[in-house]
């Protein structure tokens, strides 16, 4: 057993570890700089500065006006609002009808699936065997009454990074709204909304070294939304509710640190991920899940025959390499992925399924333990499976 070496943490992709950075930018409004932002008096207004620059620097780190970036508690609430926000509108045209993936967050699935029950029609695309989903396919889903099309940047199971960019420009051309669930992509992957062309994109603190609570909505200049929580003057009128201040600096301290030197930083992780992956489809009957080119840096996916993924994440915990099945959202589930079952992959491999999502910190020795963990895992439960 590992229990005397340092545990390596391999699954960004549920929650990262919050930065130095954004730990020291938040401290002070956790402390002595307490304010509340809508108040008047020197403390108020320290709060509200700080607001005020976070927003402007997220804003400038995304390519966005800093009236397009509306605080959230995170994805999830991001999502909710994106849809049902773009649903809203689009019943005022008679437009009810919703394209979306099955491969998507629950956010979304969810989202989707409670307009269903109020009067929405939503087309669920399947992607492909890599877990892409193309803009043909979006194409060929689109209708005179389509008020939405939201297809994610980039999977949060699996890794594999979509053509955001052409769909957005489809359903700009075609006057659908178009929303992307950012979460995994922020943080990760270089992403200027002025150029993506998305109506709405969502994103995360937590998943990219901020405090968790905290995330963000950008809506394109011109898209007026709904309210999503009626109270005071907060978020423009559109989201009231006193400001999560330590949140909010955490978030945009995390996002500029974790933007620095991103290419190179991307560039050696792969380089890491490759080569466990290439070391971890040496096991018999396994199975690389996503994309081999088109996917975030960090994320590996790979299902090993004869073997269930909760058996396999508590022994590699013991082995001190921290990893999940998939969504951990869904890691109380006894069900298969519903991302690797809508990419046609085989119930019983998807059962069997390890996704590690690395952070841009691991070393070479890191890596070497995550492979020899893996396999010795595997082959010890497949032992056991056959007595």
């Amino acid at each position: 057993m590992e229990t005397n070496k340092k545990k390596i943490y391999a699954d960004c992709a549920a929650t990262s570890p919050l930065s130095e950075r954004a730990l020291a930018a938040a401290m002070p409004f956790l402390t002595e700089s307490f304010g509340n932002a809508g108040s008047v008096h020197s403390l108020g207004m320290r709060s509200a500065r700080a607001v005020f620059d976070a927003r402007n620097k997220i804003a400038a780190l995304l390519g966005a006006g800093a009236e397009e970036i509306f605080f959230t508690s995170g994805g999830s609430e991001s999502d909710n609002w994106a849809i049902r926000s773009a649903a809203a509108l689009g019943a005022k045209n008679g437009k009810r009808h919703i394209v979306t993936s099955a491969a998507e967050h629950h956010a979304v699935l969810n989202t989707c699936k409670y307009l269903e029950q109020n009067g929405c029609e939503v087309t669920y695309l399947p992607p492909d065997s890599e877990g892409r989903v193309s803009s043909e396919s979006v194409a060929n889903a689109l209708r005179e009454d389509t008020a939405l099309v939201s297809v994610m940047y980039a999977n949060n199971e699996v890794g594999t990074v979509n053509p955001v960019g052409e769909i957005a420009e489809l359903c700009r051309s075609r006057g659908v709204l178009f929303h992307t669930d950012a979460v995994q992509a922020v943080g990760h992957e270089q992403i200027d909304v002025s150029t993506l062309g998305a109506d709405m994109l969502s994103f995360s603190g937590h998943k990219f070294g901020a405090m968790k609570g905290i995330g963000g909505l950008y809506v394109r200049k011109g898209l007026k939304l709904p309210p999503l929580i009626f109270g005071g003057a907060q978020e423009s009128g559109l989201r009231a509710g006193t400001e999560n201040v330590p949140g909010i600096v955490s978030m945009a301290a995390a996002l500029e640190e974790s933007l620095e030197e991103l290419e190179p930083k991307n560039t050696r992780l792969a380089s890491l991920r490759d080569r466990i992956t290439e070391d971890l489809l040496l096991i018999p009957d396994s199975r690389l899940n996503g994309s081999r080119t088109e996917r975030l840096a960090g994320n590996i996916n790979i299902s090993f025959a004869g073997v269930e993924s909760e058996s396999l994440i508590l022994m590699l915990d013991i082995k001190g390499i921290q990893a999940s099945g998939g969504s951990a959202c869904t890691s109380h589930s006894p069900d298969p992925s519903h991302v690797l079952l809508s990419m046609g992959v085989d119930r019983a491999l998807a059962s069997g399924s390890l996704r590690l999502s690395l952070h841009p910190s691991l070393t070479e020795d890191e890596a070497d333990r995550i492979i020899n963990a893996v396999t010795e895992t595997v082959a010890m439960l497949r032992a056991n499976m056959q007595r």
